[in-house]
Protein backbone atom coordinates (compact mmCIF):
# COMPACT_ATOMS: atom_id res chain seq x y z
CA UNK A 1 0.00 0.00 0.00
CA UNK A 2 1.12 3.62 -0.93
CA UNK A 3 1.56 6.05 1.79
CA UNK A 4 1.31 10.08 1.07
CA UNK A 5 3.94 11.64 2.68
CA UNK A 6 5.36 15.17 2.89
CA UNK A 7 7.81 16.37 -0.48
CA UNK A 8 10.78 15.59 2.14
CA UNK A 9 9.55 12.38 2.42
CA UNK A 10 7.62 12.30 5.60
CA UNK A 11 4.47 11.73 6.37
CA UNK A 12 2.38 15.08 7.10
CA UNK A 13 2.34 15.27 11.13
CA UNK A 14 -0.85 14.68 12.56
CA UNK A 15 -0.85 17.99 13.96
CA UNK A 16 -0.21 19.65 10.86
CA UNK A 17 -3.53 17.49 8.77
CA UNK A 18 -5.86 18.73 11.78
CA UNK A 19 -5.08 22.18 11.11
CA UNK A 20 -5.52 22.01 7.86
CA UNK A 21 -8.57 20.39 8.59
CA UNK A 22 -9.68 23.33 10.76
CA UNK A 23 -8.88 26.18 8.46
CA UNK A 24 -11.30 24.37 5.87
CA UNK A 25 -13.83 24.13 8.69
CA UNK A 26 -13.96 27.86 9.45
CA UNK A 27 -13.90 28.63 5.95
CA UNK A 28 -16.84 26.52 5.82
CA UNK A 29 -18.45 27.77 8.58
CA UNK A 30 -17.97 31.58 7.09
CA UNK A 31 -19.93 31.17 4.30
CA UNK A 32 -23.18 32.63 5.69
CA UNK A 33 -21.64 34.77 6.94
CA UNK A 34 -20.23 36.32 4.14
CA UNK A 35 -23.07 35.75 1.82
CA UNK A 36 -25.24 37.69 4.30
CA UNK A 37 -22.63 40.71 4.86
CA UNK A 38 -22.36 40.45 0.77
CA UNK A 39 -26.55 40.83 0.60
CA UNK A 40 -26.43 43.23 2.91
CA UNK A 41 -23.71 45.20 1.26
CA UNK A 42 -25.95 44.69 -1.87
CA UNK A 43 -29.58 46.33 -0.72
CA UNK A 44 -27.57 49.22 0.79
CA UNK A 45 -25.93 49.81 -2.50
CA UNK A 46 -29.83 49.32 -3.92
CA UNK A 47 -30.68 52.00 -1.45
CA UNK A 48 -28.38 54.55 -2.09
CA UNK A 49 -28.51 54.28 -5.78
CA UNK A 50 -32.38 54.58 -6.16
CA UNK A 51 -32.51 57.70 -3.49
CA UNK A 52 -29.49 59.27 -5.49
CA UNK A 53 -31.48 58.77 -8.86
CA UNK A 54 -34.14 59.65 -7.46
CA UNK A 55 -32.91 63.13 -5.78
CA UNK A 56 -30.97 63.68 -8.90
CA UNK A 57 -33.68 62.92 -11.36
CA UNK A 58 -35.50 65.58 -9.36
CA UNK A 59 -32.81 68.35 -9.08
CA UNK A 60 -31.90 68.02 -13.05
CA UNK A 61 -28.58 66.54 -11.89
CA UNK A 62 -28.13 63.49 -13.73
CA UNK A 63 -24.71 63.06 -15.71
CA UNK A 64 -26.62 62.80 -18.84
CA UNK A 65 -23.34 62.01 -20.77
CA UNK A 66 -22.29 59.23 -18.63
CA UNK A 67 -26.04 57.64 -19.01
CA UNK A 68 -25.90 57.73 -22.51
CA UNK A 69 -22.05 56.72 -23.03
CA UNK A 70 -22.98 53.53 -20.88
CA UNK A 71 -26.75 52.95 -22.15
CA UNK A 72 -24.65 53.13 -26.09
CA UNK A 73 -22.27 50.99 -24.61
CA UNK A 74 -23.94 48.38 -22.76
CA UNK A 75 -26.11 48.09 -25.82
CA UNK A 76 -23.81 47.46 -28.30
CA UNK A 77 -22.61 44.22 -26.01
CA UNK A 78 -26.00 43.13 -25.61
CA UNK A 79 -28.00 43.67 -28.73
CA UNK A 80 -26.54 41.06 -31.63
CA UNK A 81 -26.08 38.26 -28.98
CA UNK A 82 -30.22 39.34 -28.14
CA UNK A 83 -30.95 39.04 -31.59
CA UNK A 84 -28.78 35.77 -32.30
CA UNK A 85 -29.93 33.84 -29.47
CA UNK A 86 -33.65 34.75 -29.88
CA UNK A 87 -33.99 33.42 -33.28
CA UNK A 88 -32.75 29.83 -32.08
CA UNK A 89 -34.57 29.99 -29.49
CA UNK A 90 -37.90 30.90 -31.37
CA UNK A 91 -37.63 28.07 -33.50
CA UNK A 92 -36.79 25.38 -31.10
CA UNK A 93 -40.07 26.66 -28.92
CA UNK A 94 -41.97 26.24 -31.92
CA UNK A 95 -40.26 22.61 -33.36
CA UNK A 96 -41.36 21.43 -29.45
CA UNK A 97 -44.27 22.86 -29.26
CA UNK A 98 -45.52 21.64 -32.80
CA UNK A 99 -44.62 18.15 -32.36
CA UNK A 100 -46.92 17.58 -28.71
CA UNK A 101 -49.86 19.30 -30.01
CA UNK A 102 -49.97 17.98 -33.81
CA UNK A 103 -49.91 14.40 -31.35
CA UNK A 104 -53.35 15.50 -29.72
CA UNK A 105 -54.59 17.15 -33.01
CA UNK A 106 -54.36 20.25 -32.36
CA UNK A 107 -51.83 21.89 -34.66
CA UNK A 108 -54.28 25.59 -34.82
CA UNK A 109 -52.77 26.07 -31.38
CA UNK A 110 -49.34 25.98 -32.46
CA UNK A 111 -49.24 29.91 -32.36
CA UNK A 112 -50.22 29.65 -29.17
CA UNK A 113 -48.02 27.49 -27.94
CA UNK A 114 -44.72 29.47 -29.57
CA UNK A 115 -46.56 32.53 -28.94
CA UNK A 116 -46.90 31.72 -24.67
CA UNK A 117 -43.51 30.18 -24.52
CA UNK A 118 -41.79 33.10 -26.04
CA UNK A 119 -43.68 36.43 -25.00
CA UNK A 120 -44.27 34.75 -21.20
CA UNK A 121 -40.68 33.00 -20.44
CA UNK A 122 -38.23 32.91 -23.69
CA UNK A 123 -37.88 37.10 -23.94
CA UNK A 124 -37.45 38.04 -20.34
CA UNK A 125 -35.08 35.24 -19.48
CA UNK A 126 -33.64 35.17 -22.52
CA UNK A 127 -32.68 39.39 -21.89
CA UNK A 128 -32.00 38.70 -18.44
CA UNK A 129 -29.46 36.14 -18.98
CA UNK A 130 -27.40 38.08 -21.87
CA UNK A 131 -27.62 41.39 -19.30
CA UNK A 132 -26.35 38.64 -16.81
CA UNK A 133 -23.39 37.57 -18.97
CA UNK A 134 -22.52 40.02 -21.39
CA UNK A 135 -23.58 43.91 -19.10
CA UNK A 136 -22.48 42.46 -16.36
CA UNK A 137 -19.05 41.18 -17.34
CA UNK A 138 -18.48 44.48 -18.79
CA UNK A 139 -19.37 46.95 -15.40
CA UNK A 140 -17.94 44.45 -13.44
CA UNK A 141 -14.64 44.85 -15.25
CA UNK A 142 -14.45 48.34 -15.37
CA UNK A 143 -15.55 49.34 -12.00
CA UNK A 144 -12.87 46.20 -10.91
CA UNK A 145 -10.10 47.86 -13.37
CA UNK A 146 -11.12 51.39 -11.23
CA UNK A 147 -10.62 49.80 -8.02
CA UNK A 148 -7.27 48.51 -9.10
CA UNK A 149 -6.19 51.70 -10.01
CA UNK A 150 -7.65 53.20 -6.90
CA UNK A 151 -9.67 55.62 -8.82
CA UNK A 152 -12.63 55.14 -6.82
CA UNK A 153 -10.33 56.09 -3.41
CA UNK A 154 -9.47 59.25 -6.10
CA UNK A 155 -12.93 60.33 -6.23
CA UNK A 156 -13.65 60.13 -2.57
CA UNK A 157 -10.41 61.83 -1.57
CA UNK A 158 -11.64 64.71 -3.82
CA UNK A 159 -15.19 64.19 -1.90
CA UNK A 160 -17.06 62.50 -5.21
CA UNK A 161 -19.13 59.99 -4.32
CA UNK A 162 -18.48 56.54 -6.83
CA UNK A 163 -21.99 55.46 -6.53
CA UNK A 164 -23.72 58.64 -7.30
CA UNK A 165 -20.84 59.38 -9.98
CA UNK A 166 -20.73 56.09 -11.71
CA UNK A 167 -22.72 53.27 -10.38
CA UNK A 168 -26.14 55.08 -10.81
CA UNK A 169 -25.87 56.07 -14.54
CA UNK A 170 -24.84 52.70 -14.90
CA UNK A 171 -28.13 51.59 -13.06
CA UNK A 172 -30.35 53.76 -15.34
CA UNK A 173 -28.78 52.78 -18.44
CA UNK A 174 -29.35 49.02 -18.24
CA UNK A 175 -33.02 49.51 -17.05
CA UNK A 176 -33.41 51.97 -20.27
CA UNK A 177 -32.20 49.55 -22.67
CA UNK A 178 -33.85 46.60 -21.28
CA UNK A 179 -37.40 46.47 -22.93
CA UNK A 180 -35.16 47.59 -26.20
CA UNK A 181 -33.54 43.87 -25.19
CA UNK A 182 -37.23 42.11 -24.44
CA UNK A 183 -38.66 43.91 -27.55
CA UNK A 184 -35.68 42.59 -29.90
CA UNK A 185 -36.59 39.51 -28.70
CA UNK A 186 -39.59 38.72 -28.60
CA UNK A 187 -40.29 39.99 -31.92
CA UNK A 188 -37.29 37.95 -33.55
CA UNK A 189 -38.19 35.03 -31.62
CA UNK A 190 -41.84 34.96 -32.19
CA UNK A 191 -41.18 35.84 -36.26
CA UNK A 192 -38.65 33.12 -36.17
CA UNK A 193 -41.76 30.64 -34.66
CA UNK A 194 -43.87 31.72 -37.12
CA UNK A 195 -41.29 30.69 -39.87
CA UNK A 196 -40.54 27.66 -38.78
CA UNK A 197 -44.55 27.04 -38.24
CA UNK A 198 -45.41 27.73 -41.77
CA UNK A 199 -43.09 26.20 -43.58
CA UNK A 200 -42.36 23.18 -41.68
CA UNK A 201 -44.88 22.17 -40.08
CA UNK A 202 -47.96 23.38 -42.79
CA UNK A 203 -49.88 25.78 -40.33
CA UNK A 204 -51.53 28.11 -42.30
CA UNK A 205 -50.23 31.91 -41.37
CA UNK A 206 -53.99 33.16 -40.32
CA UNK A 207 -54.09 29.88 -38.40
CA UNK A 208 -51.24 31.01 -35.95
CA UNK A 209 -52.13 34.71 -35.84
CA UNK A 210 -55.69 33.86 -34.90
CA UNK A 211 -54.13 31.26 -31.96
CA UNK A 212 -51.21 33.85 -31.04
CA UNK A 213 -53.73 36.63 -30.32
CA UNK A 214 -56.43 34.30 -28.65
CA UNK A 215 -53.87 33.00 -25.97
CA UNK A 216 -51.22 35.96 -25.69
CA UNK A 217 -52.49 39.42 -24.33
CA UNK A 218 -50.88 42.75 -23.71
CA UNK A 219 -50.55 41.55 -19.54
CA UNK A 220 -48.25 39.00 -20.55
CA UNK A 221 -46.19 41.67 -22.51
CA UNK A 222 -46.30 44.03 -19.69
CA UNK A 223 -45.05 41.38 -17.42
CA UNK A 224 -42.12 40.66 -19.71
CA UNK A 225 -41.15 44.25 -19.58
CA UNK A 226 -41.46 44.16 -15.81
CA UNK A 227 -39.10 41.27 -15.69
CA UNK A 228 -36.70 42.49 -17.51
CA UNK A 229 -36.10 45.79 -16.08
CA UNK A 230 -36.33 44.22 -12.80
CA UNK A 231 -33.33 41.75 -14.20
CA UNK A 232 -31.71 44.89 -15.29
CA UNK A 233 -32.00 46.61 -11.58
CA UNK A 234 -30.38 43.42 -10.26
CA UNK A 235 -27.54 43.24 -12.65
CA UNK A 236 -26.55 46.52 -12.21
CA UNK A 237 -26.28 46.32 -8.66
CA UNK A 238 -24.45 43.10 -7.97
CA UNK A 239 -22.06 43.99 -11.05
CA UNK A 240 -20.93 47.56 -9.62
CA UNK A 241 -21.07 45.61 -6.14
CA UNK A 242 -18.35 43.21 -6.86
CA UNK A 243 -16.29 45.26 -9.18
CA UNK A 244 -16.23 47.83 -6.67
CA UNK A 245 -14.73 45.34 -4.17
CA UNK A 246 -12.35 44.27 -6.17
CA UNK A 247 -8.63 43.41 -5.34
CA UNK A 248 -5.79 41.42 -5.73
CA UNK A 249 -5.15 43.11 -9.66
CA UNK A 250 -5.79 41.41 -12.45
CA UNK A 251 -6.87 37.96 -10.86
CA UNK A 252 -9.20 40.24 -8.27
CA UNK A 253 -10.60 42.00 -11.08
CA UNK A 254 -11.52 38.38 -13.44
CA UNK A 255 -12.69 36.86 -9.93
CA UNK A 256 -15.07 40.29 -9.75
CA UNK A 257 -16.47 39.10 -13.31
CA UNK A 258 -16.88 35.47 -12.70
CA UNK A 259 -18.81 36.07 -9.40
CA UNK A 260 -20.71 38.45 -10.57
CA UNK A 261 -22.07 36.60 -13.59
CA UNK A 262 -22.38 34.08 -11.48
CA UNK A 263 -24.49 35.90 -9.15
CA UNK A 264 -26.73 37.48 -11.55
CA UNK A 265 -27.72 34.02 -13.10
CA UNK A 266 -28.72 32.68 -9.99
CA UNK A 267 -30.64 35.74 -9.03
CA UNK A 268 -32.25 36.34 -12.57
CA UNK A 269 -33.62 32.64 -12.02
CA UNK A 270 -35.02 33.14 -8.71
CA UNK A 271 -36.57 36.93 -9.87
CA UNK A 272 -38.18 35.28 -12.45
CA UNK A 273 -40.09 32.16 -10.62
CA UNK A 274 -41.00 35.26 -7.59
CA UNK A 275 -42.90 37.40 -10.61
CA UNK A 276 -44.32 34.55 -12.92
CA UNK A 277 -45.75 33.05 -9.55
CA UNK A 278 -47.38 36.32 -8.86
CA UNK A 279 -48.48 36.47 -12.57
CA UNK A 280 -50.50 33.20 -12.30
CA UNK A 281 -51.53 34.19 -9.05
CA UNK A 282 -53.17 37.85 -9.58
CA UNK A 283 -53.12 37.83 -13.27
CA UNK A 284 -53.72 34.37 -14.50
CA UNK A 285 -54.68 33.34 -17.83
CA UNK A 286 -57.62 34.09 -20.30
CA UNK A 287 -58.46 33.18 -23.72
CA UNK A 288 -59.14 36.33 -25.19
Amino acid sequence: MTVTTSRHGQRPSKSATLSRLADAGERVTQIPTRSAGTTGRGVALAANVIRYAIVDALTLRLPIGEFLQQAWLLLKVTATPALLMAIPFGAMVSVVTSGLVTQVGASSLIGASSGVGVVRQGAPITAGLLMGGAAASAIASDFGARAIREELDALRALGIDPVRRLVVPRFLALIAIAPMLCTVILVSGTAAAYVLAVTVSDVTPGSFWDSFGLFANITDVWFAMIKTVVFAAIVAIISSLRGMEANRGAQGVADAVNSSVVLNVVCIVIANLVITQLQVMFFPSEIA
